[in-house]
């Protein structure tokens, strides 16, 4: 884990969401430090995917403050959202490919829009993003529909990390994979942190994917953060609550969780 003084990537203060009279949250402050994992958890309805879609503009907070690198989302001009969102990529629950594309036309799409490298660079860096996230090399003229649930989300990958951010979101990475293919998935996000050093904003309902790649998890629930710590921590967590969305066969498969990758990290 990173160093308790870190300094905040993404500063949520005071975070208020409501749809006509229907509150998602109330009141929420979270930290996100530069360099960790964080995942965001909690149960249907908590407001973790609506919570991502906030950090990266997609919909506004009703009240409150969205801070990303030291800036107010609800103070920028248009030349300051296109500077910033250069700095982030994010990896949609569905992939969010266009399918008349190529997937090596997609992962090349966020350097066409934000760079002045001409088309054969660009295909070769897709590709070779691509590889880095385990595809083969006859993936990228193929389109998204030709590929399964993995491939999908390893070019999804592939695209959200096209521009080398230092800030990466993924919605439910793991949603809809085996779970071969899902430990696959965890394997690469570990190694895109240690290639890349991103900080990596994680929104899953998968106990597995968290325990094994996450160095903290705030817990959402009740329009706030509930808890916020390691797996470790939250997996002794008394409160019935947390305790609730704990008890899982999948959580408690692995009670020396701090000896993996992301459990040494955070001690």
């Amino acid at each position: 884990m990173q160093p308790q003084q870190a300094e905040p990537v993404i500063e949520l203060r005071q975070v208020c969401t409501r749809f006509g009279g229907h509150s998602v949250h109330e009141g929420l402050d979270l930290c996100v430090r530069r360099g960790e994992i964080l995942g965001l958890a909690g149960g249907s309805g908590s407001g973790k995917t609506v919570l991502l879609r906030e950090m990266i503009g997609l919909q506004r907070a009703s009240a409150g403050q969205v801070l990303v690198f030291g800036q107010d989302l609800a103070g920028l001009d248009t030349a300051q959202w296109l500077a910033l969102r250069r700095r982030w990529g994010v990896m949609f629950q569905r992939g969010g490919l266009f399918g008349s594309l190529t997937v090596r036309q997609n992962v090349g799409l966020p350097l066409r829009e934000h760079s002045t490298l001409d088309d054969a660079l660009i295909d070769r860096i897709a590709d070779w993003k691509l590889a880095l996230t385990g595809l083969p090399p006859d993936a990228g003229p193929k389109h998204p529909g030709e590929l399964s649930g993995g491939m999908l989300k390893r070019a999804a990958l592939a695209r959200a990390i096209a521009l080398d951010p230092e800030l990466l979101f993924l919605d439910e990475p793991t949603s809809g994979l085996d779970p071969a293919s899902s430990a696959g998935v965890d394997e690469l996000i570990l190694r895109t942190q240690a290639l890349f050093g991103p900080t990596i904003v994680i929104v899953s309902h998968d106990l597995d994917l968290l325990w094994q790649v996450c160095d903290r998890v705030a817990v959402l629930g009740e329009g706030r953060v509930l808890a916020l710590g390691t797996m470790a921590e939250l997996a002794r967590d008394t409160r019935p609550i947390v305790a609730a969305y704990f008890a899982d066969r999948r959580a408690v498969r692995r009670p020396a969780a701090a000896a993996g990758p992301a459990g040494s990290s955070a001690d």
